[in-house]
């Protein structure tokens, strides 16, 4: 209906402000003129967002939504959030559930397993790029590195690096304080208080600021 009425107008103006539900995309446009080129540029920018089984992606504030990421089905995203370029959140099979400041990277996945396990991560979080997260759960103040797999029934505690590349396998409890590297993923020592605020902290943070350079 809505390109109907654009295509009578003669890609005139329509109106000087389209709304979309900010629960939904969490964002306000505005054009003048709004042509039907704008919106075709406009909703091709916009994550994939789908509801499943009734369910849609809830959404904290101030989060950020990379063109071509794809979040469906029962997510609930807190505060500060960002997914990236390539990034998916898929829960249809089961629940996903964020805390504030999770940063999804390029390219990383995060599922769950029908009738076994959600996902839960906690608040300052951070996902390497092309990571994958099933069905577990990460506590507060995690870096999962790049391209590391973190698979069904793992708990991995706060303030924990789990290094790139590393397969953390079912069922494994990955202790506070801790960098596990390898695979099968082992602990390989503590951490110390300065990769804590060097690095996990840092990723976090700085990852709430690249968020904003997009907005």
């Amino acid at each position: 209906m809505l390109l109907e009425v654009l295509e009578r107008q003669g890609e005139r103006v329509l109106h000087s402000r389209l709304t979309i539900d900010s629960r939904h995309f969490g964002i306000t446009i505005h054009y003048s003129p709004f042509t039907i080129h704008h919106l075709f540029a406009y909703f091709a920018s916009m994550a994939l967002i789908l509801p499943v089984e009734g369910k849609l992606p809830q959404f904290g504030d101030n989060c950020f939504l990379a063109p071509n990421s794809t979040i469906v089905g029962d997510v609930v995203m807190g505060n500060d959030c960002s997914v990236w370029f390539n990034g998916v959140i898929r829960g249809d099979v089961n629940f996903i559930r964020m805390g504030n400041k999770v940063n999804v990277q390029d390219g990383a996945c995060i599922h769950c397993t029908y009738q076994k396990f959600g996902t839960t991560i906690g608040n300052n979080v951070s996902i390497g790029h092309h990571a994958i997260v099933h069905g577990c759960t990460i506590h507060d103040n995690v870096l999962i590195g790049m391209r590391a797999v973190v698979m069904d029934n793992v708990t991995v505690h706060s303030n924990t690096i789990i290094a790139a590349g590393a397969v953390v396998l079912e069922n494994t409890v990955c202790e506070a304080g801790s960098i596990y590297a390898g695979v099968p993923a082992k602990k390989v020592k503590d951490i110390s208080q300065e990769l804590i605020s060097g690095e996990i902290n840092r990723i976090a943070e700085n990852y709430v600021k690249y968020a904003d350079w997009f907005r």
